[in-house]
């Protein structure tokens, strides 16, 4: 998959791009070009100004890690708590279809590191962690780079700036775990109450936000809510990275306006190599959503609700007419399961059960035709029973597969299926432990 494509240094306007503005081919913006381009944060953030937070309300900015929390109250709920608070960037970034953290660490990292740097200084932190995976060697390069150049600059005044590495894996990027591996413990999501919000990073209240989000913030911060709002929609507002990849002719991270129609999405990315069957949408955690309704869809919250999808982090997956739907889901729960932290019976033993069923059901000749019953069953009994989140959405994305592939399911009872099984969704055999 293509990172993004190089943009022109302009100064940004009421257009595209915004986060990509600048961007070069292979190395990531220096200091010095992201100041030429963006201008420095307000010298008043410096002086714990919370009227960034307001900004930020008025602005409608909503987390563009997949919650879609309005980022206006996470942080209001930080600045709320007693004693000096954290900043934690996630950049863990591991859902397997969606490359847009990466993109921004690689191509541009200070205007994270800005965001990082403005949140805190509005909430009185004194400390913004970066947590990146452990194998994105590149996006640490480019991190390390960046905050040599802000060290000998000195641009962020009483807020240290660090990042530490964080062992890979699908849940490993839920903020709670992200915490719990910080505070020296295993990367798994933990039990709650207290919230991060209360009791984070060091028992401090601690602010954790994605790596995109805070990069919106940085640029609130300089140009302010009425010109985020020129792009979007009134209830979801400015733009977003979205990474698109199977079956279309040049996959990549693109930035759009949020409300832009899925079909003109799809045409920044090539158009499709091949007639679709259906669209993934959101991930790993979202839903299929058959092609003939994706075409008339917007990118927005209010359309993709009305198909029971959602945005998430933005992924998209074309999925191609000659490709086995059945296999490609059965090989992305296994996955799942495998990614499961174990910490519960529905996500050691209900997922290993239901990718079970599903492989079994993808068999060229099944054994018999209880799998379907089976698996409807297992989905039934997992589904909100879990520790965390994580069989919630492996649940999700199980169940919109038996009802956009009904048909292509009836064919694998019958022992019809003569598709390929082409591994169009990537998957890792790398096991937790």
């Amino acid at each position: 998959m293509s990172a993004a494509r190089a943009q022109r240094a302009t100064p940004i306007g009421y257009g595209l791009p915004r986060l990509l503005a600048g961007i070069h081919a292979t190395e990531p913006v220096s200091l010095a070009e992201h100041h030429a381009l963006h201008g420095p944060l307000p010298a008043g953030l410096w002086r714990r100004a919370p009227g960034l937070i307001e900004l930020v309300e008025q602005s409608g900015l909503r987390g563009r890690g997949g919650g879609r929390f309005p980022t206006g109250d996470k942080l209001r709920a930080v600045a709320a708590q007693r004693g000096r608070p954290v900043v934690v960037v996630n950049a863990l970034e591991g859902e397997l279809v969606s490359g847009k953290d990466k993109v921004l660490l690689r191509h541009t990292p200070h205007l994270v590191l800005d965001g990082a740097a403005a949140a805190a200084a509005a909430l009185g932190a004194r400390n913004a962690i970066v947590a990146v995976s452990a194998d994105a060697r590149p996006e640490q390069r480019s991190l390390a780079q960046a905050l040599a150049e802000r060290e000998r600059a000195a641009t962020d005044h009483n807020v240290a700036l660090s990042f530490a590495l964080v062992p890979p894996g699908f849940v490993s990027g839920e903020e709670t775990a992200i915490i719990q591996c910080l505070n020296g413990g295993p990367p798994k999501p933990t039990a709650r109450p207290p919230l991060p919000h209360q009791r984070g990073v060091g028992g401090a209240p601690t602010l954790v936000q994605n790596a995109e989000t805070l990069a919106q913030l940085a640029l609130i911060a300089r140009l302010g809510p009425d010109w985020f709002r020129t792009l979007g929609t009134p209830a979801d507002p400015g733009s977003m990275l979205v990474t698109v990849s199977g079956a279309v002719h040049t996959p990549g991270v693109f930035e759009i306006a949020i409300g832009t129609p899925l079909a003109a999405v799809i045409q920044r990315a090539g158009g499709f190599t091949e007639r679709p069957k259906a669209l993934l949408l959101g991930g790993y955690f979202g839903t299929w959503v058959p092609a003939a309704t994706a075409a008339a869809l917007r990118l927005s919250e209010t359309d993709l609700a009305s198909v029971g999808a959602r945005l998430g982090a933005g992924a998209i997956v074309a999925l191609p007419v000659s490709v086995c739907a059945v296999a490609e889901t059965a090989r992305v729960a296994r996955y799942l399961a495998e990614q499961s932290t174990r910490q519960c019976g529905p996500c050691t033993h209900g997922l290993a059960a239901a990718a079970a069923a599903l492989e079994r059901l993808a068999q060229r000749h099944p054994a018999d035709g209880r799998e379907h019953p089976e698996l409807v069953r297992i989905l039934q009994q997992v589904d909100g029973r879990g520790a965390c989140r994580h069989p919630d959405g492996a649940v999700r994305f199980i169940s919109s597969a038996l009802e956009v592939f009904a048909d292509e399911i009836a064919q694998h009872l019958a022992a019809r299926c003569g598709l390929r099984a082409a591994g169009i969704l990537p998957v890792t055999s790398q096991r937790r432990t």
